[in-house]
């Protein structure tokens, strides 16, 4: 996943990305779903919550422009970007820094009262503010998350090896998924909540109020079966505004025969 390390330097410095650049205000928009598909097909295969819905990169970037609208309406002249997961902004590290939440032992940031199923977003503005500052970790002595990776991804508290992640094998990797993680899987052909699933955090979780978000009524009613026999027509009607169109055709069919297959 070397696409991380590129563009560093405006990973530190928002004024690469904004000329004048004087404050990074961090948002958070809740993705939590009223339903889990897991609950819908139980032994159907499973995709993260974060998918359900229409892409997020243009659901919380269309909120985000209006966002930015009304701060020109109310203090005049701002000049300003948008991020949502889609440029070299160090995400988890500014919204940490303005106290949005802590950054897990799961790697992601967590919140007290909304858990972790939420998307982050940032706008970069040429506008002094008041700075809200950071909060402490609340993780505690609870392992909960590490103790659940059936690929061992989360190494240490806080150390997540990204190369072992379900999300990496069934989103990032190009290759052929490697035989050492058959069986391991746990059902998820794109990406997994299994870290976030048993963080207690999450239990203050609640159902998102996004349209855009809710799942199509034929995902919901998929089974096993449908997805072993999938056709590149149905995924790109199934998926046409999705996250999950990333992994393409050939992945998704990667993904689903590497679960079905009993070698």
């Amino acid at each position: 996943m070397s696409y991380l390390e590129n563009h560093f330097d405006k990973r530190l410095d928002p004024t690469l990305l904004v000329p004048g650049a004087k404050s990074v205000i961090s948002l958070i928009y809740n993705y939590y779903p009223e339903k889990d598909l897991v609950d819908t097909n139980p032994e159907s295969f499973k995709i993260a919550k974060y998918a359900y819905g229409e892409d997020y990169h243009k659901v919380v970037k269309d909120k985000l422009k209006i966002f930015l609208d009304r701060i020109q309406e109310a203090v005049g002249s701002v000049e300003g970007r948008a991020f949502v997961d889609s440029a070299p902004v160090h995400e988890r590290a500014w919204a940490k820094k303005s106290g949005l939440g802590w950054i897990g032992k799961n790697s992601l940031l967590l919140n007290r009262s909304m858990g972790s199923f939420f998307f982050l977003a940032e706008l970069i503005v040429d506008l002094e503010l008041e700075y809200d500052g950071p909060i402490k970790d609340y993780c505690g002595s609870c392992t909960a998350c590490m103790d659940a990776c059936p690929t061992d991804a989360i190494a240490e508290p806080y150390v997540v090896d990204g190369s072992k992640c379900i999300s990496y094998f069934t989103i990032e990797l190009k290759e052929e998924i490697p035989a050492s993680v058959k069986g391991k899987f746990e059902n998820w052909i794109f990406g997994c909540d299994i870290c976030q699933d048993v963080c207690p955090w999450n239990s203050f979780s609640k159902p998102h109020s996004e349209p855009r978000f809710v799942p199509p009524d034929n995902l919901q009613k998929m089974t096993q079966n449908d997805w072993n026999e999938i056709t590149e027509e149905v995924f790109k009607t199934l998926f046409k505004n999705s996250p999950v169109k990333r992994t393409k055709f050939e992945g998704f069919k990667r993904n689903i025969a590497f679960l079905s297959s009993k070698d």
